[in-house]
């Protein structure tokens, strides 16, 4: 199946960024921010375990580049709570007060790093989403999965959580087609500004994004 999304979904004929030169820019950002943060992230740490106990840390498995499987690390914004029936409670009532706070300021994503060091993820892409969306997509939306998924992009710094699926999608295959050095540099940079300015954080009346249904469902 992963083989014949990679054929069926390939991007663009690689030219040298896409070959080497964003993997060099990611593995060296990547290396460089948890270094600089590194304290940061400790105290991140501490506070989840303070305020919510363990795990630290969120692990999930979400669909890479071809849509190949990887473990997704965060820090834990949610606590663990459930309902007379033993399901999970909606995400507005897990989500707790420091985990609203580190999703403002995008703290909670600073693991993710990791996972750029491993290859598994870009500092720029199309954010990773849930494995059971993949046979929900259409082929053009599945071409998302031609790069790998990133940090931020290109639909991030265009309206983030307040965007329909259908324009964050638009966008993920819109980046897929004019992927460059130039382009990662400038949403790296919009990112950065969107975050100090608290842009585009939650969906309206949602505490989360609202799950992907199919494009059916929202056409």
């Amino acid at each position: 199946m992963v083989e014949q999304a990679a054929h069926v979904y390939a991007g663009p004929p690689a030219g040298f960024y896409r070959r080497c030169g964003k993997r060099a820019l990611d593995l060296a950002g990547a290396l460089l921010g948890l270094a600089l943060l590194a304290p940061l992230m400790g105290g991140v740490a501490l506070l989840v375990w303070l305020r919510m106990g363990s795990p630290v840390l969120f692990r999930q498995v979400r669909p890479g580049l071809h849509g190949a499987p990887f473990t997704l690390i965060k820090f834990r914004t949610m606590r663990a709570a459930l309902d007379a029936q033993g399901r999970p409670l909606p995400d507005a009532d897990r989500l707790t007060p420091l985990g609203r706070w580190l999703r403002a300021w995008s703290l909670d994503e600073l693991p993710e790093l990791v996972n750029v060091v491993r290859g598994e993820m870009s500092l720029v892409g199309p954010r990773p989403l849930l494995m059971h969306y993949l046979p929900r997509y259409t082929p053009e939306q599945m071409r998302r999965h031609a790069v790998c998924p990133g940090i931020t992009g290109w639909a991030q710094v265009h309206g983030r959580n307040l965007a329909s699926w259908e324009e964050r999608f638009v966008r993920d295959v819109w980046y897929v087609d004019h992927l460059s050095l130039g382009l990662d540099l400038r949403i790296l940079w919009q990112t950065v500004w969107m975050a100090l300015r608290r842009q585009g954080i939650g969906a309206p009346g949602q505490a989360t994004m609202e799950e992907f249904r199919g494009s059916d469902e929202h056409g």
